[in-house]
């Protein structure tokens, strides 16, 4: 007679950055060989969760629903929906679509990476009422647990695939070198000056602006290209090493 054996309950696997990317690639060529192939930013988020992964979207005042003010999205997998926090709603509040753009592709990431693991935790119990249809995957901004750490991977991978990236940043700067912060705040102190002298006379303060400001700013004309956060295309950008933070010494 078999021996039978308890089933331990499945662990969230480790994946590489590569495989993640490759896991957002796959998709995005899987939605191109079915409704025509991506060539150029933006991404059709909407479609690809919509139409090729037949999830449903709605809008919902999720940060009421569970007693939070970070939560952007949830997953419902069984019932294949996703549900994305009316603050993010593109129509009403047009300059929050870059987020809605990376909550759309983040549980696009929960269900093509997590979809089998959808037995639920503790700490997402917690933030329904009860008697509340719960959902496998519920997002906040400030979670920094592995399994939001895959997903955000793989919503900057899908909406800002990394070819596309490199050919906007060469159309951008008409080569491939990196951009430094120090230079990045030497032309923030340049133009500051010169606009602050011309009208009163002074210096300015530049302790005041910070360094993720500074990138963020950078990262803007790709950001509006692809239609992403500044701070989403400052990430990626950072990833890629196309924005540096410090200059490496050399030896001549």
């Amino acid at each position: 007679m078999a021996r039978r054996t308890l089933q331990s309950k499945p662990k969230l696997p480790y994946l590489t950055d590569s495989h993640i990317e490759e896991e957002a690639a796959l998709l995005l060529a899987e939605f191109g060989n079915k409704h025509g192939q991506v060539l150029a930013p933006p991404i059709p988020i909407d479609d690809i969760v919509d139409v090729y992964l037949r999830l449903r979207i709605e809008m919902n005042d999720l940060q009421n629903l569970f007693g939070v003010g970070d939560v952007h999205g949830a997953l419902w997998v069984n019932q294949r929906r996703v549900e994305v926090d009316m603050s993010l709603d593109p129509e009403v509040f047009p300059a929050m679509r870059g987020r809605y753009h990376f909550t759309l592709a983040h549980e696009a990431g929960h269900w093509r990476l997590h979809r089998r693991l959808f037995q639920r935790k503790a700490n997402q119990l917690s933030l329904l009422p009860e008697g509340a249809e719960r959902p496998e995957y519920v997002c906040r901004s400030t979670d920094r647990n592995p399994i939001e750490i895959q997903a955000n991977k793989f919503a900057a991978a899908l909406l800002m695939p990394r070819e596309m990236v490199k050919r906007a940043w060469h159309e951008q700067h008409g080569g491939m070198d990196p951009i430094y912060l120090d230079d990045l705040r030497a032309v923030h102190r340049q133009i500051q000056s010169s606009q602050l002298f011309q009208r009163f006379g002074c210096k300015p303060d530049d302790d005041k602006v910070t360094d993720e400001e500074l990138l963020a700013d950078a990262s803007r004309p790709l950001a509006d290209i692809f239609e992403v956060s500044p701070d989403a295309m400052r990430i990626r950008l950072e990833g890629m090493q196309f924005l540096l933070r410090k200059k490496e010494p050399t030896l001549f």
